[in-house]
């Protein structure tokens, strides 16, 4: 059981995102990683709607960096995605990690706080995001630590479906746990279009139907990002590489699936030149675009192409 001084009335609903200042439905965001800070300070701010940051990597940062994370997020939305819950873990939730983020989102005005529906820790940090049994026990472990996380951190947060490469002693299917999840937690989630396609791939299922059996009125953000494809039914989710067309393609089904919601472009490593991240940005909008203008009449919809992954 989570240890807990602060008073606690229970969640709070998630701040509209329309009071963050921009277009809450039809907004793309681009991940913040410290390699990227030198050059998105001296962009202009229109060009991104906002930015997501992992909490941990800079919870009592100072210094120069600290200043341009202010910067950051005195010009865009900060958005913040854990790493470290380990929400499926069998440890104690970390408590001062827990009041840590609560200060950290409350510095930043952050709108939207999710993390991954994994487990990462035991008695250490395991720096892996490791796969949950997809169990009905396995759910209501996972609920009842939300709750205490919501609980702590007085909001309601959301949870993204992961990558994974092995499912041992799964009683049920990925997408009914997921669902089951966010049920049983009263939380929200946050779709990675990205993981749905490698899991696809890996586990063989179809991504259009899984997509479209989420729950709609869950869905707060998306994630897109790149893969690392080792085998034809083998890929890896990297974070590391361009979004593929396929991807894109999955992206636009999910908001005709969905509607339009806060789409963040995910890289990791192997950075290219900014330019070339703002212009994954701009597909985003460019998708989200389509959405907004209804149909020419006589005109079937515009279909992307699929290219070579």
């Amino acid at each position: 059981m989570l240890a807990s001084a602060v008073d606690v009335t229970g969640p709070q609903p998630t701040p509209a995102l329309t009071q963050a200042g921009y277009d809450a439905g039809g907004s793309a965001g681009l991940g913040l990683r410290r390699a990227l800070l030198d050059a998105l300070v001296q962009t202009p701010a229109e060009r991104i709607d906002f930015i997501e940051v992992a909490p941990e990597n800079w919870i009592g940062v100072g210094g120069r960096a600290g200043k341009r994370l202010r910067a950051c997020s005195e010009r865009w939305p900060m958005f913040c995605h854990g790493l470290s819950l380990s929400l499926g873990g069998p440890a104690p939730l970390d408590a001062e990690l827990l009041d840590g983020i609560a200060g950290f989102l409350e510095e930043h005005r952050v709108p939207l706080y999710s993390e991954h529906l994994s487990w990462c820790s035991d008695e250490g940090q395991l720096y892996e995001l490791m796969p949950i049994p997809f169990t009905m026990a396995a759910v209501r472990h996972v609920a009842s630590r939300i709750d205490q996380v919501q609980d702590r951190l007085r909001r309601r947060i959301a949870i993204e479906n992961v990558s994974f490469y092995a499912a041992p002693g799964a009683e049920m299917d990925e997408l009914d746990f997921v669902t089951e999840v966010v049920r049983q937690a009263d939380c929200d989630l946050l779709l990675d279009v990205n993981n749905v396609f490698v899991n696809s791939i890996n586990h063989g299922y179809d991504a259009r139907n899984f997509i479209a059996a989420l729950p709609s009125a869950a869905i707060t953000c998306l994630h897109v990002a790149g893969h690392f494809r080792q085998d034809p039914d083998l890929i890896i989710d990297s974070h590391g590489a361009a979004v593929i067309d396929p991807v894109w393609q999955l992206l636009d089904h999910a908001y005709t699936c969905h509607g339009l919601r806060p789409t963040l472009l995910e890289r990791d490593f192997n950075f290219p030149p900014l330019a070339e991240l703002l212009a994954e940005v701009d597909t985003i909008r460019g998708i989200q675009q389509r959405h907004r203008l209804p149909p020419a009449a006589g005109v079937p919809d515009a279909a992307m192409t699929a290219g070579d992954d």
